[in-house]
């Protein structure tokens, strides 16, 4: 099935991305030989002075604690997404609620279009049951949930395969392509898969998880900053066998990224960007462009970070992150949100709080459930949910929910955020320990950049005619000078002295006389009445 969402006008005002979600609901419930368990539906809730605000417009998020994304049915939550203010765990939960129940009424206008055009009700029939199911069940369920308990993520993949080898031998000797009762190698494929799948949960509701964690224990976790030395920032990060290697470049407002998208052209002073090459799990593939799911942790990084950085006028840098995936079992996008935040701090960066990101997962038979903090790569495939929270000590920065399921409720969302905060408060304590605050100089590799606003009406005295007196200044101290329309002069260079040079002048050059100070001048006429001085560039006072 493949639905389409064109986006064919937009006012510039509402994100369209929501009504893309509600559209797609309803064009599938309409479609009559599709099945499909909706309706379903989506809303954007914001916080503005101290009040939930439902479908923002991009005015309204401006100035919005909050954008959050959220989809659900009339009974459960599907999908989450969304970025905060560090907001309390119990205010998150309110918020989600609140778009919940909008959820809840634009369903039921769905389900009045429905009954209107009358679709008729849509069954699905199963394919006929693998017959190797119930045999695999019944006899390799205690091999397989011995293998799954072996210790290192590598070693338990081997025990399985052995155990998966030894059945296939069995069940198909001598290289048979169907068992004695006509089951293909494709069906015990099938029912092998099973048998892990049954076997992972039952140990996470029995309280015993692949690795012998509780289910709500962090795995080991090490931090390491300062570990490149000619980078601006840098830091290495490690949660079990999940490690990021962070580096962190400052460049001037010129490395800022331009874009140009749906709404206004904007430039981002800030860039995070995810990479997982094939060694992180031990494959052997081609290197091309980033992937989907490297742009979406990535992104999700990103935002969840954005939130605690200096505004411009206080740390006038761009700043790129770049995260590379050393080895992944699980949570990489997490360890990238606490890599990030240990190499801006290295690098000098003077960020508000420090953010630390975690994954909690789900496994859920009837009213029976588990949450497990910190999910490896088992308990994410075979699990019901993925739920990254990313936060402060004070509260939440990102959040993203996956599923797996048909939704969860307001319990499991509650507790969830509960377990996560805990976890969160541990790994800031050991993240905390590799470096207490941002260091207090940024790296000496680093460009040199200072800011100073001055009168807009000077702009074109400091440029010059053809830009001759911006060069020049430019040239002399090998320094950029970047002017903005609202009289902000950026300075930049690699020299702090030549920095300071250009400083100087542009304070020089633009600065206002003033009664009773004294000057340094240049003669530059003698006449019969007196000597013209310049005071300043462009500015001669007569002294008779």
């Amino acid at each position: 099935v493949q639905v389409m969402a064109n986006v064919l006008a937009c006012d510039g005002e509402n994100d369209p991305d929501v009504l893309c979600i509600i559209g797609a609901s309803a064009a599938l419930s309409l479609a009559a030989k599709i099945p499909f368990r909706g309706p379903l539906s989506a809303v954007r809730v914001g916080l503005i002075d101290g009040q939930f605000v439902l479908m923002p417009t991009q005015k309204d998020l401006e100035g919005s604690g909050l954008d959050l994304v959220v989809a659900g049915t009339k009974t459960s939550v599907l999908m989450i997404e969304g970025f905060g203010d560090q907001l309390p765990e119990e205010q998150m939960a309110d918020a989600l609620m609140f778009g919940h129940r909008a959820i809840q009424q634009i369903c039921e206008l769905q389900e009045e279009l429905i009954q209107k055009v009358g679709v008729p009700a849509k069954v699905f029939t199963p394919p006929p049951a693998n017959p190797l199911i119930a045999v695999l069940k019944a006899e390799a369920y205690g091999q397989i949930k011995a293998a799954k308990s072996v210790e290192g993520k590598q070693e338990r993949a081997d025990a399985v395969s052995a155990v998966k080898q030894q059945w296939k031998e069995r069940l198909f000797p001598n290289g048979a392509e169907a068992t004695a009762d006509g089951a293909t190698a494709a069906q015990f494929d099938q029912a092998m898969t099973e048998v892990v799948y049954r076997v992972v949960r039952d140990l996470a509701l029995d309280g015993r998880r692949p690795d012998g964690r509780q289910a709500a224990e962090l795995r080991p976790v090490s931090c390491s900053v300062g570990v490149i030395p000619r980078v601006h920032g840098s830091a290495l990060f490690t949660r079990g066998e999940t490690q990021a290697l962070v580096t962190v470049t400052l460049g001037t407002v010129r490395d800022e990224q331009k874009v140009d998208g749906l709404f206004a052209e904007y430039s981002k002073r800030f860039m995070l960007d995810y990479y997982f090459p094939p060694y992180s799990v031990g494959e052997c593939r081609p290197i091309r462009g980033p992937g989907r799911r490297e742009m979406g942790h990535g992104a999700l990084a990103e935002r969840s970070v954005e939130r605690v950085l200096p505004a411009a006028d206080k740390f006038p840098y761009t700043m790129r992150v770049i995260s590379d995936i050393m080895e992944s079992n699980g949570s990489s996008s997490m360890a990238s949100v606490c890599g990030a935040t240990l190499g801006l701090m290295d690098a000098g960066v003077p960020i508000r709080q420090p953010v630390a990101g975690i994954s909690i997962g789900l496994v859920k038979e009837a009213d029976r459930y588990v949450l497990l903090t910190d999910i490896i790569g088992d308990e994410d495939h075979y699990g019901d949910m993925d739920f990254k929270i990313a936060g402060t000590g004070k509260g939440v920065t990102g959040i993203q929910l996956d599923l797996k399921i048909d939704g969860i409720n307001e319990q499991i969302i509650r507790d969830t955020l509960t377990q996560a905060k805990t976890a969160r408060l541990d790994l800031l304590r050991s993240m905390l320990g590799a470096i207490q605050r941002p260091r207090k100089e940024i790296s000496a590799h680093a460009p040199r950049l200072v800011r100073r606003q001055i009168d807009p009406s000077k702009i074109g005295l400091l440029i010059g005619p053809g830009g001759k007196t911006i060069r020049a200044i430019q040239e002399e101290t090998k320094t950029t000078l970047d002017v903005d329309d609202s009289g902000w002069v950026t300075i930049s260079g690699f020299d702090q002295a030549g920095v300071d040079d250009a400083v100087a002048r542009v304070e020089a050059l633009t600065e206002e006389i003033k009664v009773g100070k004294i000057y340094n001048g240049v003669v530059s006429s003698v006449k019969d009445f007196g000597a013209f001085i310049e005071i300043v560039p462009g500015k001669d006072g007569l002294c008779h």
